[in-house]
């Protein structure tokens, strides 16, 4: 497939990554009534390595389909799971919600110049930084206020850098995710959530302890966060970066804060700001004229 060309399936893929991945916020809201952050994570991210490997073994194992490059599927696993979900665990302590928000939406916009210098095929225009830069804006306008207020918290500057790094993570962790060899999706979407295992559970039970069984409703909340935003989004990640681009895959940061905010409102009873169809419209145009040549073929072609 060449860059400029994306199916309809992977446009499918990034907007169920985006509602998912949105949901996750209220799932974990209510997770943590009666368990541990850290613990949480070690726990969705352990029962959704256990849940791919099983695929993966059903599928016997396969991994690199030739060459293979084990030191930077390490990396990638650090990057892409324990280390991030620990950043920012530690960083929202100290800093607004709404921050943590901007901090993941600023992702596109890091990828954006790693993808022009490491990735073939993924350059860098002004009309897709523009695109970006205004989707950044639309999201920064949804969350209006919180984006950038002080929490008051000492480590605050602390906070936001941890918030920052793991944005940085995620981008880092993309870009070598397309730079791999041949490699199997499961068995890589799988081992990746098996390397951070090995991480998130020992920082887990250094920061909090050993784990305490929580109550049925929270197992079941972690067991969903395991199978479906963990297991079956990384896995849709993978597909996504791997055949379609890492900057393509960035399209679905800029939804998640408007899911967020939207089930938000529907299940928790939070207020919906007023500036919600603005920052929308803004969203979507931004998008738009980011993948404007991919949307013209795309609809061009009949989907």
């Amino acid at each position: 497939m060449t860059n400029s060309s994306v199916a309809p399936r992977y446009w499918l893929m990034i907007a169920t990554l985006g509602f998912v991945w949105g949901a996750t916020f209220l799932l974990i809201k209510l997770a943590l009534d009666g368990i541990t952050p850290f613990w949480l994570a070690a726990g969705r991210i352990g029962f959704a390595a256990l849940l791919l490997c099983a695929v993966w073994g059903w599928r016997g194992f396969k991994l690199f389909k030739g060459e293979a490059n084990w030191p930077s599927l390490v990396i990638i696993g650090i990057l892409s799971t324990a280390l991030p979900f620990m950043l920012i665990s530690w960083g929202q302590q100290y800093v607004s919600s709404g921050f943590t928000g901007v901090s993941m939406a600023a992702i596109p916009l890091m990828v954006l110049p790693l993808a022009h210098v490491f990735v073939p095929g993924e350059q860098m225009t002004l009309r897709r930084l523009i695109g970006f830069a205004i989707g950044f804006a639309g999201v920064a306008l949804l969350i209006g206020g919180k984006a950038f207020e002080t929490s008051g918290a000492a480590l605050e500057a602390y906070g936001r850098a941890a918030c920052l790094s793991a944005a940085a993570c995620y981008s880092v962790s993309s870009i070598l995710t397309r730079r791999l060899p041949p490699v199997d999706p499961v068995g890589l979407a799988a081992i990746l959530l098996v390397i951070g295992c090995f991480i998130i559970f020992p920082a887990a039970w250094a920061a909090e302890g050993p784990p305490v069984m929580p109550d049925t409703r929270t197992l079941m909340i972690a067991a969903i966060l395991g199978l479906i935003p963990t297991a079956g989004a990384n896995l849709l990640r993978v597909i996504v970066v791997r055949e379609a681009g890492p900057t393509f895959m960035t399209l679905t940061n800029y939804q998640v804060p408007v899911w967020a905010v939207v089930l938000g409102a529907v299940f928790l009873g939070e207020d919906l700001p007023p500036s919600m169809l603005l920052a929308m419209a803004m969203i979507l145009g931004g998008l738009g004229l980011s993948q404007l040549g991919r949307l013209k073929r795309l609809f061009g072609r009949g989907g």
